[in-house]
């Protein structure tokens, strides 16, 4: 009561914020008309005078109100659109560091030009970040127009690009990508060997549009860089036999749909141990011997394989026999993404396809310690305010619901429940075919593929024509999403999340006007075009209004409010009437895995009969308490893995930006000498305990690193039975033959030679230490949940352990480059060893969808992967020339020496010794 009373008096934190915002509107409209009367010369110059104004001393706040104003009045001109007040405020959210929650259609997309133009002033590079190419290359192409006029360059980085283009691409002033695009180049870019093969600039400021679907549902996974590693796919496919009987039999396992996971029970246990011994799979003891822990985890890949991924659900096998994921939240086909630790390719033997062989990770970030690197971060979606409590955690963004540009008057019914899916379908049906009866044009939101084509089916026996829109039709996207708004339409479409293009009462006419213009699309021709088909769309327009707008139907609850959300939003842009209203029945996933169960029999006792429904808004709140209980989960899964990752992440920047310094520096010799130092120290007291005596030594051991490591012959036994001889001389002795052996060696080669030899060798032995580092905390994760049984933090083992494995992996770099160069051997004449190009054969983005809290805590969270492999990372696309040798060492190590011996490089003249 009393904070309704606050809120009624004082307004809401919301308020208070928009008001803040309002009160420059008037500084701003006051520069219009000034702003108006320059011709388009004058107006264009407005950016060099911002950009000789900052270095001055005026910050980017002191030029809001004048910037805004110039690219309103540059867009009134370049794009023919003026920004609404309610947009103002949007841009100045967007460059105040917040995310602005707009409704569908209010002009999200025009809003970012305000946030972006000011802030790219600068110099210094903003990044628009999109859910997609496509939305990538469109927003590019079109906003890009007004930045280009006002003197400001424009990229786009989408995938298929070389790393020249790339880097084009992040040397323009705005740079449109994709979050996966942004994110896979951080990481390709930490395991290059040149800083002038690296693509990106430091970070400065970034807008994320969709931002709850990037920041919120792609989170809970990391993106993954992969290298090949053992192939074992004729090992899925023989187990996949086993699992396939043994799902025959439903007591043979058990099933948690809330969790996402399957596990065998004691008598599965037992059942798929004979039937692995008959299939000749398990030689010996029993399934659970440490030597079989292989077989075990290709066994519950395949049994969550079978039992909680359905086709056309989950996934569907295309046209090429591949097995393609379909994302959750937006319905489209995730073409490369792959499920990671050996689910794809168990689902791919489950199917009959090709089963593709697994990889080794080489470098991994989520999107929260990615987009938190940027020193200031916004966003801006239709949905957001559900989430605003993660975004303020996990991000430090303060959620702005901003009003719409004019008053919603949609009118969204109370759910209908039904007994049945069937019947619920039914009514879908008769509902449907009613609305288009009088011109009101129907969009029928379904959860899967599977689903649509049901409904589609039904609407056909009704003889109601109708498009559908899901991940077998992805390519004709953009065109059936324009057309859903004409008289009588039709459209039956997955998950609307992100889909980018606005739902127009009567059609969409720059859409429209493409599709049906063969010419270039600019000129008079092309206006006049644009100007009948706008014609042309005024009466549909006009019969649409009169029936009531766009309908939507949604067939089913998600378990985040966002998505349903989204799909209502799609109805009512900028005060056109509309209508929705959702369908819902006991069999639906949600009311059937965290509905009571007692509801069913509840709605027997009130009589409910065959077909009918059951309406009343407090079945409304009761679904939106169920769904508030899945988003909590989901937060939870998010900030325990960010938990985990926070660890890696430390570690992750460390060594990336020692790799860094190490790229920089033109010497590295007193690093290299350190190291050699070091090595020699951990040598000597792991021989020599503290306060020995000589006979208490290791020698032996002591002698064989000596000749293994340094490559040294020296008499450490000799040493040892000399009188008064201690570890402090032991170790002076082996420190300085060790540093003569040294000198001797770049003498022999040349100093510039020998600084160029050290470099390469720390940075390749760097990279490959840190990869088997990823490797082992990868198998930590997969187990320290264990330890719970023991009454101790899973988590605080893992920064301890992880801690310790930091530590050994510093040990064993120390160690492998003081080994390796102190046993090069090189002539003065022969190019440096350069690294080859690393091998990547999968870059992933784990599906969230199935990454649960219990996966997520021991590591076993299943993911999906990007199956492409990007353009050589070390090479930088120089020239060999076999008649210079300075050119030589760009040669990979594998190919043929440009000397002409015949011999591999690497036997060659990079030969390393």
């Amino acid at each position: 009561m009393f904070a309704r009373l606050a809120r009624a008096v004082f307004g809401t934190a919301n308020d208070r914020v928009l008001k803040q915002f309002n009160a420059r509107l008037s500084a701003i409209a006051g520069f219009e008309p000034k702003l108006a009367a320059m011709p388009d010369e004058e107006l264009q110059a407005q950016t060099t005078r911002f950009r000789e104004r900052l270095s001055q001393g005026e910050t980017l706040d002191d030029l809001l109100p004048e910037a805004f104003a110039t690219v309103r009045e540059a867009s009134k001109r370049v794009l023919g659109m003026r920004h609404f007040d309610v947009q103002m405020i949007g841009g100045q959210v967007l460059h105040s560091g917040r995310i602005a929650e707009m409704k569908t259609g209010e002009g999200k997309t025009l809003v970012a030009t305000l946030a972006v133009y000011l802030n790219a002033l600068p110099a210094k590079g903003v990044h628009v970040v999109t859910v997609n190419d496509y939305l990538a290359k469109r927003d590019s192409e079109q906003m890009g127009r007004l930045y280009g006029w006002l003197g400001l360059t424009t990229g786009c980085v989408v995938h298929g690009l070389t790393d020249e283009e790339r880097r084009e691409a992040y040397a323009a002033d705005v740079t449109y990508g994709t979050n996966n695009e942004f994110g896979f180049d951080y990481l390709r870019d930490n395991m290059k060997y040149r800083l002038d093969e690296m693509v990106q600039r430091d970070f400065a400021y970034a807008i994320v549009d969709e931002v709850d679907s990037i920041l919120v549902d792609e989170a809970r996974t990391p993106l993954i860089i992969s290298g090949p590693s053992d192939d074992s796919s004729e090992l899925y496919r023989n187990v996949d036999v086993v699992v396939r009987q043994l799902v025959q039999d439903k007591e043979t396992y058990e099933k948690d749909e809330k969790q996402r996971s399957a596990s065998l029970t004691e008598a599965g246990a037992e059942t798929v141990e004979q039937m692995l011994r008959d299939a000749g799979l398990l030689e010996e003891g029993n399934l659970y011997d440490s030597h079989n822990i292989s077989l075990v985890h290709h066994t519950n890949q395949a049994l969550r394989a079978h039992v909680l991924f359905a086709r056309d659900v989950d996934y569907i096998v295309n046209r090429e026999g591949k097995l393609v994921i379909i994302d959750e939240f937006t319905g489209r086909m995730m073409e490369g993404r792959r499920y990671s630790d050996g689910l794809h390719q168990a689902l791919e033997a489950k199917e009959g396809v090709e089963v593709q062989p697994e990889n080794q990770t080489l470098a991994s970030i989520t999107f929260q310690n990615y987009f938190r690197m940027y020193p200031k971060l916004s966003g801006m979606t239709g949905t957001a305010a559900t989430e605003a409590d993660e975004f303020a955690e996990i991000y430090k963004l303060e959620v702005v619901a901003i009003p719409t540009n004019v008053p919603v008057i949609r009118a969204d019914s109370d759910d209908e429940v039904y007994r049945s899916a069937r019947e619920k379908y039914e009514a879908v049906a008769v509902l449907v075919k009613e609305a288009q009866a009088r011109n009101q044009p129907v969009l029928v939101g379904t959860t899967s593929i599977e689903k649509s084509e049901l409904i589609s089916e039904l609407l056909k026996k009704q003889g109601v024509p109708h498009k559908v829109l899901n991940a077998r039709y992805h390519e004709q996207e953009a065109g059936i999403v324009a057309q859903a708004g004409q008289p009588g339409a039709v459209t039956i479409a997955t998950n609307m999340a992100g889909r980018g293009t606005d739902i127009k009462l009567g059609g969409n006419v720059e859409m429209m006007a493409e599709a049906s213009f063969a010419g270039p699309h600019e000129g008079p021709e092309w206006e006049a075009h644009v100007a009948a088909i706008r014609e042309q769309v005024k009466p549909a327009e006009k019969i649409v209004k009169e029936a009531g707008g766009l309908f939507v139907i949604g067939t089913e609850r998600h378990e985040s409010r966002r998505i349903d959300n989204q799909l209502r939003g799609r109805s009512g842009r900028q005060g056109d009437p509309g209508a929705s209203r959702f369908f819902l029945s006991l069999e639906d996933d949600l009311m059937r895995i965290f509905g009571s169960d007692r509801m069913g029999g509840m709605l027997e006792k009130l009589g409910l009969k065959e077909g009918e429904a059951i309406i009343h808004p407090w079945i409304n709140r009761a679904l939106e308490k169920a769904q508030k209980k899945v988003e909590a989960r989901n937060f939870d899964t998010r900030k325990n893995l960010l938990k985990y990752d926070d660890v890696m992440n430390d570690q992750r920047k460390e060594v990336y930006a020692q790799r860094r310094a190490f790229m920089q520096a033109q010497d590295v010799s007193e690093t290299i000498e350190e190291m050699r130092r070091e090595t020699v120290d951990a040598m000597v007291a792991r021989a020599i305990p503290e306060n020995a005596y000589p006979d208490q030594w290791n020698v032996e051991g002591l002698q064989r690193q000596v000749n293994e490591t340094l490559g040294l012959d020296l008499p450490v036994a000799d040493w040892a039975r000399e009188e008064g001889i201690d570890e402090v001389q032991v170790r002076e002795r082996l420190q300085q033959a060790a540093d003569q052996a040294a000198a001797a060696r770049a003498a022999n080669v040349g100093p510039d030679l020998m600084r160029m030899v050290e470099k390469s060798l720390l940075l390749q032995v760097f990279d490959a230490v840190w990869k088997e580092h990823l490797l082992n905390l990868d198998h930590l994760r997969q187990g320290i949940g264990l330890r719970a049984y023991a009454q101790r933090d899973p988590l605080n083992e893992y920064k301890s352990e992880a801690f310790n494995l930091f530590n050994g992996l510093l040990d064993e770099l120390r160690e492998r480059v003081t080994s390796l160069l102190m046993r090069i051997e090189l002539s003065p004449n022969a190019p440096p060893p350069m690294p080859e190009p690393v091998r990547v054969t999968d870059m992933r983005h784990p599906d969230p969808a199935f990454a649960d809290a219990a996966a997520m805590a021991t590591g076993g969270a299943e993911g999906t992967g990007w199956d492409h492999a990007p353009a050589p990372l070390a090479q930088g696309g120089e020239e060999i020339d076999p008649a210079d040798p300075s050119t030589w060492y760009r040669t990979p190590r594998n190919a043929n020496c440009p000397c002409g011996s015949g011999k591999k490089y690497k036997h060659c003249h990079g030969k390393m010794g």
